[in-house]
């Protein structure tokens, strides 16, 4: 067999076996669990120069989404050769391989055809890592989902449970103290001191009111109601406490709103609170925007706010009753878990965007259709 010949079988091997150890880091790097996304596709872009057919002046890149993962000076390549990412139907970003000087060919690409095959067999790989991983992040956002949702449901057991010990000898005290105050003759600081006994056991109950409300004990009493109502009957008590802080109240309301089967009184009580909320998030003033809209088969309240905003730690802990970031005399921790308490008892949905210093959006998500069964589950 000529000399010749055998170095050129020499050389095709040696680039196969490159292949194939490419290939292979890359399958040991997208096996190893517990790998952040971001630390494999680094370290498969690291792999991809000593592939190619002359990895002294190769250098490779990933492209996904706003990510950019290079292994050295990608912007000098003169040479590039690329192939999409794709996840699904979704083109999410490139892989390309480039060469820093020019190479002499008898072909017209400096690139060998078996390259092309590699570099499209290696999109193909980061593509299935890709689509993996975000499955995995997917399954365990809707495992935190479930796990929030079943901690919600124990404390309003709770809460539940709680209300209804408690109601009974506060029902007694506030009325023994009212027919106290009825006494002839009491004495004027009694009086005051019964006042007083009255007007905490009002609040109190007002609070007993709100953990069943949460634990959904209060079935709501059902009618036609359009939101567009609901905003403009709420914000209207609203509207002189925001021009005190320096906030302008923002209204975009459809015009083609359908009405939905709720209590109108309950989803009143909604919109207060978060209104009441962002005016608090906002104490140097600012904008709530609250608008109406049709979401497929949902209409939406959106409450919006230009506040401080939240972190992901409060933000995962809002629904949580008696939790709260304000100061002792400024809340009690239930209004948001009212509003999940009553959004749910409707067969709704809550989604909630926030950004520290960026502001916080509440969209409230409500069936046009209800099935009359969805408030007592």
């Amino acid at each position: 067999m000529p000399a010749q010949h055998i170095d050129h079988v020499e050389w095709a091997l040696r680039e196969r076996v490159k292949e194939l150890t490419c290939l292979y880091g890359i399958a040991r790097v997208t096996q190893k669990p517990g790998r952040s996304l971001d630390i494999a596709l680094q370290q498969i872009v690291e792999l991809l120069p000593p592939a190619w057919q002359h990895p002294e002046m190769a250098c490779a890149q990933i492209v996904f989404d706003s990510h950019v993962f290079s292994s050295g000076p990608f912007s000098e390549t003169i040479h590039r050769q690329s192939a999409d990412l794709k996840v699904g139907e979704r083109n999410c970003g490139h892989v390309e391989v480039g060469y820093t000087h020019s190479v002499m060919t008898a072909s017209d690409s400096p690139f060998l055809e078996e390259e092309q095959s590699l570099i499209e067999m290696v999109a193909r790989e980061i593509s299935i890592h890709i689509e993996r991983h975000e499955s995995e992040e997917q399954k365990s956002k809707l495992q935190e989902q479930l796990r929030h949702a079943d901690r919600l449901a124990t404390l309003g057991q709770l809460a539940a449970g709680v209300a209804h010990e408690i109601n009974e000898p506060l029902a007694n005290i506030l009325g023994f103290a009212q027919l106290a105050k009825k006494t002839p003759l009491l004495p004027k600081q009694a009086g005051d001191d019964m006042e007083k006994i009255v007007r905490n056991c009002l609040h109190a109950r007002g609070i007993i009111q709100k953990l069943l409300t949460f634990a959904r004990q209060m079935p709501p009493e059902r009618t036609q109601v359009n939101l567009n109502s609901i905003v403009k009957d709420g914000v209207y008590f609203l509207e002189s406490r925001c021009a005190k802080a320096s906030i302008t109240m923002d209204r975009q309301l459809s015009s083609d709103l359908p009405d939905i089967s709720a209590d109108a009184s309950q989803l009143h009580q909604v919109l207060v609170n978060l209104v009441v909320n962002a005016i608090q998030a906002m104490p140097s003033g600012g904008v709530i925007t609250i608008e109406t809209r049709t979401s497929g088969d949902m209409v939406v309240l959106s409450v919006h706010d230009t506040g401080i905003g939240m972190t992901d730690e409060v933000k995962e802990r809002i629904f949580t009753p008696f939790f709260t970031t304000k100061d002792i005399n400024e809340g009690t921790g239930l209004g948001l878990a009212v509003v999940h308490g009553i959004v749910a008892s409707h067969g709704g949905a809550i989604q909630v965007e926030s950004k520290v210093g960026g502001g916080t959006t509440f969209d409230i998500q409500l069936p046009i259709t209800t099935t009359g069964e969805e408030g007592d589950r």
